[in-house]
């Protein structure tokens, strides 16, 4: 199906912000374009600094868990940290256990494990953390909807501090609180805090920063000592890079390279990127996964156990393991996205994918769904297991909200939980075709639903993008998820030539000219057979060798992230093609 492209065009102060901040007019309009309007809220996004983070105060319940944690530390009480198995709750729990440790506390992190007791703190762990003598349990992003979890360590008389970032569960319209000693989460509707699209490990620095202002020690050391670690978890947990995450993430990521961790230092050389300047993708696409893997395939134990590792060696032995397992993780993705796509493949006319791969490691089930709904623009649910212990992880588009729409199908499930855009579920394997049944009668989508929408900031000609515009646009970053990279577009471009490159042939360059006649570079990653399909189909079945050896000429519409590249000492301008279509 053919993508909808529209230009954006919000509303905002373009000559106040050029003028005040010396941008180029179009820079301002990207801003906009990102709900960034006036020059205030410009100043704060291009030059917010750690003392522009909000009062860790503001947070709900946040001064009465720091005292619980002050009285704790002075009574010589030991520490149980309840964490999870991603990367937020690993460095959310590092983030606790370094903290407190400087402040003298014994501490030992709980992390449940993925696929034999699913999310969040439980009874074991309330149990270990008895038996390691704790007197508090401290849970990091997780715990908001643990209610008979925390109950039961009331009941085994240790205290429970609430530390989370997830909705708050809601029954018959109320909103309930797990029954801790206190509950901090930013998305409480009686919490205050200015912006809740904050991670779990932010949430727990916040708490580790307000202890620190208690007993009187540096908090401003310690938010500098812990950015490379809530930077981490911000952009892998797919927060927002909105308000306080572009502090977080921009000052993470400038000290990441230079952390005292030996475990991420070590990830980071056998990674390969060292040398490298990091930037969110570096963090979401690379050395996230690897943290990830862990709990993935095996235990969090593991992560956890690479970020508390101070002797180097062992630490490189660990990451390489670590890596190890997220090389497997992917091989695992290959094939469970190459089997969905084969049962797609027979449900053509459904509108919402119902996907059953009973060998499938549930773990990946998830990732599986992402790459199905990314390809097809349709929600997909995957379903793992066999019999009574089937399992399943669902991603949605925006026109489609899945957790509504499964609770109209609640009673096939024998549990489920998530929200608008992801879920995750529980069925006896006969109810899989009736889910699928009736998903897709109750859909109610619509062949424009499920229209990809591509949103440009301008539809500007290549001729526009000089390299100091280019460095300008750069600097507006960290770029990533609710803050992406300006997307360009522009119809009637002439594409001249292309050369296929890459022995896997996963990469394209362009040659093609703007309106004035100009020749410009442009390069594609991707499957190169896309392009072939697409060239067969609408200039003709020789139209792609043709365009290789120079022999034609053809009418694209093309949209570009316009890049700065070096080649022999020299910087060059190249547009990275991210979408193209046909002129008709």
């Amino acid at each position: 199906m053919q993508e909808k492209w529209i230009i954006l065009n919000k509303k905002g102060d373009f000559e106040g912000m050029a003028k005040e901040l010396s941008l180029d007019p179009l820079t301002a309009r990207i801003l906009a374009n990102r709900d960034v309007r006036d020059v205030a809220a410009a100043r704060a996004y291009l030059q917010g600094t750690l003392a522009d983070l909000p009062d860790p105060a503001l947070l709900r319940d946040a001064e009465k868990a720091a005292s619980l944690l002050a009285d704790a530390l002075r009574a010589g009480q030991k520490i149980a940290v309840a964490s999870d198995y991603d990367v937020d709750g690993v460095f959310a729990g590092q983030i606790l256990k370094e903290s407190l440790e400087a402040l003298g506390a014994s501490v030992k992190v709980f992390a449940p494990d993925r696929v034999t007791e699913g999310y969040g703190i439980n009874r074991r762990i309330v149990d270990d953390a008895a038996t390691f003598g704790a007197g508090l349990i401290v849970t990091c992003d997780n715990g908001i909807a643990a209610e008979d979890a925390v109950a039961y360590a009331k009941e085994q008389g240790l205290a429970v501090v609430v530390t989370d970032h997830h909705e708050v569960p809601e029954k018959d319209g109320v909103y309930s609180l797990p029954p801790a000693d206190a509950v901090i989460d930013p998305k409480r509707p009686d919490c205050g805090y200015p912006y809740a699209g904050i991670c779990g490990a932010v949430v727990a620095l916040k708490l580790a920063q307000l202890l620190c202002r208690k007993l009187g020690r540096d908090e401003t050391a310690l938010l500098r000592e812990m950015m490379p670690y809530a930077a981490v978890a911000t952009v892998a947990d797919l927060m927002e890079l909105r308000e306080e995450n572009r502090i977080i993430v921009r000052e993470g990521l400038e000290s990441l390279p230079g952390c005292r961790n030996q475990g991420l230092q070590a990830m980071m050389r056998e990674l390969g990127l060292t040398d490298k300047k990091l930037t969110p993708y570096h963090i979401g696409f690379i050395i996230g996964p690897c943290f990830n893997a862990a709990g993935r395939l095996e235990t969090a134990d593991l992560a956890q156990e690479l970020l508390g590792e101070k002797n180097a060696a062992r630490a490189t032995g660990i990451a390489a393991r670590l890596i190890e397992l997220n090389k497997k993780r992917q091989n695992l993705t290959e094939e469970g996205a190459a089997a969905a796509d084969l049962l797609v493949q027979e449900m053509a006319a459904d509108k919402v994918l119902v996907l059953h791969l009973p060998d499938l490691h549930e773990s990946i089930a998830g990732i599986v769904a992402g790459r199905i709904k990314e390809k097809y623009n349709r929600p997909a649910l995957v379903v793992t297991g066999r019999g009574d212990a089937c399992k399943g992880s669902a991603r949605s588009i925006a026109a489609y909200p899945l957790f509504e729409k499964m609770k109209e199908c609640a009673d096939l499930f024998t549990r489920f939980g998530g929200h608008a855009l992801a879920a995750g579920f529980s069925l006896l394997e006969e109810n899989i075709d009736i889910l699928r049944r009736k998903m897709n009668e109750n859909s109610h989508l619509t062949d424009e639903d499920l229209c990809p929408i591509i949103k440009l900031d301008a539809a500007m000609p290549p001729e526009y993008a000089s390299a100091e515009r280019i460095r300008e646009w750069d600097s507006l970053g960290p770029f990533g998820n609710g803050f992406e990279r300006p997307l360009f577009g522009r119809s009637n471009l002439t594409v001249s030539r292309i050369t296929v490159l890459g022995q896997k042939r996963n990469a394209l360059r362009l040659r093609f000219e703007g309106e004035s006649g100009r020749n410009f570079e442009g390069i594609w990653f991707g499957d190169v057979t896309v392009w072939e399909n697409f060239l067969r189909t609408h200039y003709g079945e020789k139209a792609f060798t043709m365009l290789e050896r120079s022999q034609m000429k053809v009418k694209m519409a093309l949209a570009y992230q316009p890049m700065l590249h070096e080649y022999g000492g020299l910087t060059g301008i190249q547009f990275q093609i991210r979408h193209f279509q046909a002129v008709t």
